[in-house]
């Protein structure tokens, strides 16, 4: 179980931001070796824009950049074939590893965090691994601290590279509905776009999915139930269902019902339970996840409960969302 105690401190802004990610951006100007940039298992959005846009900053560079990232279904049309680099259990001499947008070490994919690392993320739990963090949970999205550093880079922007970027911006504030969404983001957003993004065709093709979801949609609505008076509202993935690897977008379906402060998307996965937790109101999502063994955002986070069935994730859930409410000072 995660320690949620005090976990306010770790949700602060960086106080030395500027200073870190200048840091960061003489580190990538000097090296000569391979560098990999690697994010988070079960990549979203914001893990999938801010590498890729990184990526294709650090190639511009002339840095010899290695991309290892496996998009979901719905953020394949982003990245060319070419891009993709295979994951690697060891790391060759003089290789950097940039990790962005993950939690904490273990989450990170493609490549083992060793060596030298670099961990730039805007998780509030981030533990700050790695030779050099840069862990600011008062950026919307990672993406947001990706557009930061290539600033400091030097390198031109093309929409090729802000495109990722944006795409980052766009998925972690809700295509701008969220509460992270500030005049900040706002500036950043029209800067990208002022970079020849061609916007309103991204925002489209960021919602396309195949035919089979929305049928998978019919079978997981049917899931939805309500608990402590409608405080809470929950679905699943039937354990009979085809996992489709764009399901979690179900939580952000859910998550609008009316009177409800907690969302959660369960769903089972060979581990365990996959546990997709949104809130609002003065609810933590954070301290559910951690509570869960999970971390995350305050409005948005996540866990996996390893070796549990439904049954017993529901469980779990019910009595982490209750100890959250009594301290939220809703029971």
């Amino acid at each position: 179980m995660g320690d949620y105690r005090g976990v306010d401190a770790l949700n602060q802004p960086e106080p030395r931001y500027f200073e870190k990610m200048r840091l960061v951006a003489e580190v990538l100007k000097a090296v000569e070796g391979p560098i990999y940039v690697v994010t988070h298992v079960d990549p979203d959005g914001d893990a999938i824009g801010s590498s890729l846009g990184l990526y294709r900053a650090l190639k511009a560079l002339g840095k010899d950049a290695r991309w290892v990232a496996t998009p979901p279904r719905f953020l394949r049309f982003l990245a060319k074939e070419e891009e993709y680099a295979d994951p690697v259990d060891t790391l060759p001499p003089g290789a950097t590893l940039v990790v962005l947008d993950a939690a904490e070490p273990s989450r990170a994919v493609g490549a083992p965090v060793e060596g030298f690392v670099i961990n730039i993320d805007h998780h509030g739990t981030n533990p700050r691994f790695g030779q050099i963090s840069v862990v600011d949970p008062s950026k919307a999205a990672t993406a947001q601290m990706v557009k930061d550093l290539i600033d400091l880079l030097g390198v031109e922007w093309t929409p090729e590279i802000a495109t990722p970027v944006l795409t980052g911006l766009i998925t972690d504030t809700g295509n701008f509905r969220f509460a992270n969404t500030t005049p900040e983001v706002l500036r950043v957003a029209a800067e990208l776009v002022g970079y020849g993004v061609k916007l309103a065709e991204l925002t489209d093709r960021l919602q396309w999915r195949p035919p089979s979801y929305y049928k998978l949609m019919g079978k997981v609505l049917s899931t939805v139930e309500f608990h402590f008076g409608g405080l809470l509202v929950t679905a699943h993935l039937p354990e009979e269902a085809q996992a489709e690897e764009d399901s979690d977008d179900f939580v952000g379906l859910i998550r609008y019902a009316e009177g409800s402060v907690v969302a959660v998307f369960l769903r089972p996965k060979e581990e365990g339970v996959k546990v997709s937790i949104r809130s609002r109101g003065g609810v933590s999502a954070q301290n559910i996840a951690l509570r869960l063994g999970g971390g995350g955002h305050v409005p948005a986070a996540g866990a996996t409960l390893k070796g549990m069935d439904l049954e017993a994730a529901y469980e779990k859930v019910l009595e982490a969302v209750q100890e959250e409410l009594r301290r939220a000072g809703y029971l």
